[in-house]
């Protein structure tokens, strides 16, 4: 064997390493998405099993606003559908519905002494808060995977790879800015 042929041979076996180390990174990445995707599942499933136990203690008070709880119910019921089929843009909106829906129902409690004092109502508000800060922190932990992973497979030379494995751009998990923001409490507690 001629010099020429050992450094071609050792050149390809370079290139074939080198896609195989690329190939199982771009595998890990994608591993790393549906693990976070499945983190925000189980939260997103625990504030489902959740509303439903809000919106009954809130019906118990005859006179509480009955086009809110119908919001947050619509809302679930989009954010649980969207969560079943892996839609991050869909879950996005109905995320956003959602959370505007729950904040006015917490703004709305504040003119409802008694509920506001029930243990029941202020536990279940304590517990989606606190389900809605892990969401919040999972669905950064997402995007991040999901960046290292879009990153990657645009990045030469592992694109080419990326390419010939078919892996493609993942979605954000995104919110508009009229999605993003605050609830109006002035106007809720109008009229």
């Amino acid at each position: 064997m001629n010099t020429f042929s050992a450094l071609v041979m050792g050149v390809l076996a370079l290139g074939l390493v080198y896609g195989v180390l690329a190939y199982n990174g771009l595998v890990n990445l994608k591993h790393n998405i549906t693990k976070a995707w499945a983190n925000i599942d189980v939260l997103l499933k625990q504030r489902h099993d959740e509303l439903p136990k809000l919106v009954e203690v809130c019906r118990q008070y005859k006179q509480f606003e009955q086009t809110t709880l119908a919001r947050v119910t619509e809302a679930r019921a989009r954010v649980a559908a969207a969560r079943e089929t892996h839609d991050v843009d869909a879950l996005g909106s109905a995320e956003s519905m959602l959370r505007a829906g729950l904040g006015q129902i917490f703004a709305v409690a504040e003119a409802y002494p008694e509920l506001k004092a029930n243990e029941h109502f202020a536990q279940l508000q304590s517990r989606i808060s606190t389900l809605e800060n892990g969401i919040a922190d999972r669905r950064e932990w997402y995007n991040e995977a999901v960046n290292r992973h879009n990153v990657r497979i645009e990045q030469f030379p592992d694109l080419i790879v990326a390419r010939l494995f078919a892996f493609s751009a993942q979605p954000l998990l995104q919110f508009s800015s009229a999605e993003k923001a605050d609830v109006d409490l002035k106007a809720l507690f109008k009229g």
